[in-house]
């Protein structure tokens, strides 16, 4: 029964986002009339919506006045650099909906988002719109953010000297690294409409002396030499076809010695744990033409048909784990 009615939780959540409460209430905490007039909810449904996300653990309420948890606080607030919840808006303004067809999807292997039926690519219209692109990318942040850092802390940086993130969005992975390595130089690569964008990040973070950016298409253009190659939460947009082919452009792009780091929600290799990436997995059947996570194993074995040689995995952070080759 929790499972089955996961949405009604789901999208409570996705509501208070939308509706602004975290950020409301990270200015300050408040009773319930001052939140149902700021938050222009209806009496009778304020009361049982502000405490179940207090029962959610999302709030705390304490003699009627009503705060943000701390992870709420530090994730949740749009005004805060850590804001995630740019995913969720994503997820609540299309995610939601799209997933109401996932039976369809399980029956005939078609994507179920704004291209079903030979309907708009939503990416295209999305890189086209800068307003949009720009809620997009800053979206993208905030998934890399954690993972960023945690790929700066335990991939060893010392022994190299340049680094390209493939598909680098706003540019948060570039900006982790290089804060937290001054030696090291890097590309943030992805389609053109992204530059301005990561240009304004990169500077506001302090490194465009040490971070610039490249604009192409990572599977028509050629990629720019360095010494390892950074690919976040991109190898498992693509079928299987493109996987190996964007993987064997990487291993030809580095130089001997030279390092790729491929991060995913990757499936543990008896795909019975990983509950994240098998769910984000058929998030792809509904977003992709082809897209699929993947276990460890079957990453390991794309980098060796590819050409690299002391391929493993390594937990990165929650469910994200990083599978490194070395050229």
């Amino acid at each position: 029964m929790q499972v089955g009615l996961g949405f009604w939780a789901s999208k409570t959540l996705l509501s208070a986002v939308e509706l602004g409460v975290f950020s409301t209430l990270a200015n300050a905490p408040a009773d319930l009339p001052t939140l149902q007039r700021k938050l222009v909810l209806h009496q009778r449904s304020a009361r049982d919506f502000l405490d179940a996300l207090v029962a959610l653990e999302l709030l705390e309420r304490e003699n009627g006045i009503y705060s943000n948890t701390a992870d709420t606080d530090l994730f949740l607030d749009r005004a805060k650099p850590s804001y995630i919840g740019g995913l969720l808006e994503m997820a609540n303004a299309r995610l939601y909906g799209f997933w109401g067809s996932l039976t369809e999807a399980l029956r005939t292997g078609e994507l179920q988002n704004e291209s079903k039926g030979g309907g708009e690519d939503p990416f295209a219209a999305l890189y086209a719109d800068p307003k949009r692109l720009r809620g997009f990318l800053s979206a993208m942040s905030g998934v890399s953010s954690v993972a960023a850092h945690a790929l700066a802390a335990k991939f060893p940086w010392r022994d190299y000297k340049t680094f390209m993130d493939l598909g680098s969005a706003q540019g948060m992975v570039p900006a982790t690294l290089a804060h937290a390595h001054p030696h090291l130089m890097g590309i943030g690569f992805d389609l053109p409409p992204v530059k301005p964008v990561f240009e304004e990040f990169i500077a506001h973070r302090g490194v465009e002396d040490r971070v610039r950016f490249q604009g192409g298409n990572f599977f028509e253009d050629p990629l720019p030499k360095v010494d390892v190659i950074v690919m976040g939460h991109i190898l498992h947009d693509w079928d299987l076809a493109q996987k190996k082919v964007l993987l064997g452009k990487v291993f030809d792009a580095l130089p001997k010695g030279g390092s790729v780091v491929v991060y995913d929600a990757i499936i543990d290799d008896d795909r019975r744990k990983n509950a994240f990436g098998l769910l984000m997995s058929l998030n792809m059947l509904i977003e992709t033409p082809g897209g699929f996570d993947y276990t460890g194993e079957d990453c390991r074995a794309w980098m060796r048909k590819a050409g690299f040689s002391n391929v493993r995995v390594e937990p990165l952070v929650g469910v994200d784990s990083m599978v490194i080759g070395l050229k």
